[in-house]
């Protein structure tokens, strides 16, 4: 058969290989991420954390001993800055990983991309800071608010 229409037989047969394919690169790019870390300094440069691919806080580390100089509301926002910053950073990581899997399907454009809430997945506010300009503003805001409230 010389016809230069593809037959349905065909079009299955490219659209099962392209979903193995596509299972495949997804279970590379899982594996990668398993073991994906990211570490950030906070503004202050007093601490630094480190954050898995899910945004679990792995490691502290309280950087030239300037946490002992430190009030604790002053030490607890540079933590929660550097946590927060940290999970941004992998969230969008982990997006980039994951992009080419959310556009349709090149050889089979009937099979459209898979449709992620990245929001449901890394939960509220982090994806929605600022990404690059003033990432810090929340932070010093959320000093404000710790030095309003303590005791004296």
């Amino acid at each position: 058969m010389s016809d230069r229409k593809e037959t349905i037989e065909q079009r299955l047969a490219r659209a099962v290989a392209d979903l193995e394919t596509t299972t495949a690169a997804v279970a590379e790019a899982e594996a990668e991420l398993s073991h994906a870390s990211c570490t950030i300094r906070s503004q202050d440069r007093s601490v630094e954390v480190t954050v898995s691919a899910q945004g679990d806080l792995t490691d502290v580390r309280f950087l030239e001993g300037k946490y002992r100089t430190m009030p604790a509301g002053q030490l607890a926002a540079s933590v929660l800055e550097a946590a927060q910053e940290a999970r941004a950073v992998m969230a969008r990581r982990v997006m980039e990983t994951f992009e080419p899997f959310t556009r349709p399907h090149e050889s089979v454009p009937e099979l459209p991309g898979v449709d992620i809430d990245w929001h449901k997945i890394f939960g509220p506010g982090v994806l929605d800071g600022p990404s690059g300009g003033d990432r810090h503003a929340s932070s010093r805001r959320l000093l404000d608010e710790i030095h309003e409230d303590q005791e004296d």
